[in-house]
């Protein structure tokens, strides 16, 4: 079910995780993030999603949190 004012793009689990690393790698200070995708049960409005960061070098920190709010605000985990 959709709703009329979310804009979010749905994608999967794969293709977000995709579209992150894509994003990442663009950056130069970025390029050696890890991260992994998780879907998080959310009540009845489907699933949402967060990242879990597992490698971020220090210098990267700022831009990769801006990233990945960025990529959050475009993209909804598709059931």
């Amino acid at each position: 079910m959709h709703h009329a004012h979310s804009t979010r793009t749905p994608a999967t689990r794969d293709e977000i995780e995709m579209r992150l690393l894509t994003v990442l790698w663009n950056h130069p200070l970025c390029r050696d993030v890890q991260l992994e995708v998780l879907g998080i049960p959310r009540n009845s409005r489907g699933i949402n999603w967060t990242v879990s960061l597992e490698k971020v070098p220090a210098e990267a920190i700022f831009e990769t949190t801006d990233i990945v709010t960025e990529i959050q605000s475009a993209y909804e985990l598709a059931a």
